[in-house]
């Protein structure tokens, strides 16, 4: 009779979906919905470790778990309870590589007792990846002194990284795990471990301080919070931000993973059918001439509707205009009747507490400001991780979209917060430029779509013309970037002068900010060469960008569908960076691009019915 209980309530359970306790046992182990991936929780000799296997085989090694709060382990003497289990299927509209993203996946709450505390541990176990977090009940006075978390990657595998910056602006290098020394690195960073791609990074970041990692005396990447090294005191939960592990077997799996936004909260309710949240182009004059001129910005504004982009964005300086807001009004005046809309760039200073954050925003939107680029963030410890939520959602309340500069890395709040529309967080165009005298280490841009764009988009400000900015990438490669770099708001960093001049500006104006889908193509290899396939509603686009070396692509064009196309290509002339070997002519799903690429060339192909 009790096996028929038993049996009768877990069917009942799978028939209608409910949440199910199951006997307490050790390892925990929760496989993905294609049963390719498991996470496997255990605390043998009473330390909370988890485990990655995929197709049995082992990704990440036993990596502990844990939070150090008042003077307490958690995730030592540990010992797990009965989890609760879930599972999760749904769809949602998605700005970035694709329009849609899938989150199907287990989940598994665990309770855990240690030091005299109870608390969960989280898995998620995706088919595209894990997470994993601590989550801890209030407590007046508790004190966060230290996050335990760990990532032992299997082998000494070759990784894809980037030294920490407060601004997450450092060059990403290929390197390997061995090879780390003591430096700090900031994520996300990439390995190849066998066949696989994998992914560190962390997701739903919030009261919590931003988490680097550093390799430990024995090989594990050791996490620690760079901002709150002397921690802090809350009364309130703590949830531990996800630390995420994303699992590929090529890298068109890889970039089109979203199990960082997967990892948030779904959307605000009251952003939910926003009509004013639109992804869209825009011009920015800060490359091209620094601080913007009062006396040229209808000329600015009449570029952008040249181009036909959506958006023109007033970058630092406009503060200095003499009776600057009502001056600033006037341009989002012409603007609108050319159907043009205005971004303004501010300071995070003037946007730090919340009635003086209202009061601007208020200001912005009633003179017809449509979004806010807040620059200078400082290092994100706990305190500034909630406050890139409450200024998502004060700037909401105003419709105003949201552009983070100088900014932590993504974490997935864009799905919470789709107003949140694009940050920057990583080393852009701006270090490309010669009047800041710095150079951009070729393989730089070959490894962003493949680490630092796993999480999330990038406001890389794509694209120069004008022969002295290039300092030795090919129009093919500065062309590309706006291909191969997501950001829905797709601010271009180039002058729109050369633009509306240049061979290719029809190509140019064609390029959408947001895209359907998005394939990887053979030959690619970070710190190579990036090849992309991307495709806006009936047509494709092909955006190449090589690095150091010379390289030889064959490049099959059967990601079109039947038919013939029209097809614009634009390659390099060799030994000229600066024009294009423009054709053109007709493509079919059977034919082949075959490219013969020099150190920091590119090219880009667009495809039409």
């Amino acid at each position: 009779m009790k096996r028929f209980f038993l049996a009768f309530t877990l069917v009942c359970f799978a028939l209608f979906g409910l949440d199910r306790p199951l006997e307490a046992a050790e390892p925990v182990v929760v496989a993905s919905p294609d049963g390719a991936i498991k996470a496997e929780l255990t605390s043998a000799d009473g330390v909370l470790r988890y485990r990655i296997t995929v197709d049995g085989s082992q990704v990440l090694a036993p990596s502990t778990l844990g939070i150090l709060a008042d003077g307490n382990e958690l995730g030592r003497d540990a010992v797990l309870g009965a989890p609760t289990t879930r599972s999760i299927d749904e769809h949602y509209s998605f700005f970035g590589g694709h329009s849609t993203a899938v989150n199907q996946a287990r989940e598994a709450a665990v309770p855990v007792t240690a030091g005299g505390e109870s608390y969960f541990v989280d898995l998620h176990v995706a088919n595209d990846g894990v997470g994993v977090r601590l989550r801890l009940s209030p407590k007046p006075g508790r004190k966060i002194q230290a996050d335990r978390s760990n990532w032992r990657l299997e082998g000494d595998p070759v990784l894809w990284a980037a030294r920490l910056s407060a601004a997450y602006e450092s060059t990403y290098q290929t390197t390997s795990l061995g090879n780390l020394g003591t430096n700090s690195y900031g994520f996300p960073m990439t390995a190849k471990i066998g066949g696989l791609y994998v992914t560190l990074t962390e997701a739903a970041l919030k009261d919590y301080g931003d988490l680097a990692v550093r390799r430990g005396a024995d090989g594990a990447l050791e996490g620690y919070l760079y901002a709150d090294r002397d921690g802090w005191i809350t009364d309130d939960a703590v949830v531990q931000p996800w630390r995420v592990t994303i699992v590929a077997r090529d890298l068109t799996a890889l970039v089109n993973s979203t199990l960082v936004q997967n990892l948030n909260p779904s959307v605000d309710p009251s952003l939910a059918k926003a009509d004013w949240i639109r992804p869209g182009r825009s011009t920015w004059q800060w490359m091209a001439v620094d601080a913007p001129r009062l006396d040229d910005q209808q000329q600015w504004v009449d570029w952008t509707k040249a181009l036909g982009y959506e958006y023109y964005l007033v970058d630092d300086g406009w503060s200095a205009w003499t009776n600057s807001w009502e001056s600033l009004a006037s341009v989002c005046s012409y603007a609108k009747t050319n159907g043009v809309k205005v971004w303004l760039w501010t300071n995070s200073k003037e946007v730090r507490d919340s009635e003086a954050r209202k009061a601007y925003f208020r200001k912005a939107a009633d003179i017809g400001i449509v979004g806010v680029k807040i620059d200078f963030p400082p290092a994100c410890n706990r305190w500034w991780s909630t406050w890139y939520y409450d200024t998502a959602q004060d700037a909401a309340a105003c419709k105003l979209m949201v552009d983070f500069h100088g900014a932590n890395k993504p974490a997935g709040m864009e799905r919470t917060w789709p107003n949140v529309i694009t940050r920057e967080g990583v080393r852009g165009h701006e270090y490309h430029m010669t009047r800041y005298r710095r150079l951009m280490d070729p393989a730089h841009d070959t490894i962003l779509p493949f680490t630092r764009y796993i999480a999330g988009p990038g406001d890389y400000t794509p694209t120069v013309f004008e022969p002295k900015e290039l300092q030795g990438n090919t129009w093919g490669h500065e062309l590309a970037q706006a291909v191969c770099f997501t950001s829905p708001f797709l601010c271009f960093g180039g002058h729109p002068r050369d633009y509306v001049a240049n061979p290719a500006r029809d190509v140019l104006s064609a390029i959408p900010a947001v895209w359907d889908e998005t394939r990887v193509l053979p030959g690619s290899e970070p710190g190579k060469v990036a090849a992309f396939a991307r495709r806006s509603g009936n047509q494709w686009f092909l955006g190449v960008m090589n690095g150091p070396a010379d390289s030889t692509l064959d490049l099959p064009l059967d990601f079109l569908g039947q038919g013939t196309w029209k097809a614009t290509r634009l390659g390099d002339v060799q030994g000229k960076a600066d024009a294009w070997d423009r054709r053109d002519d007709t493509a079919s799903p059977a034919d082949h691009v075959q490219l013969q690429l020099s150190p920091r060339g590119g090219f880009v192909g667009w495809f039409r019915k």
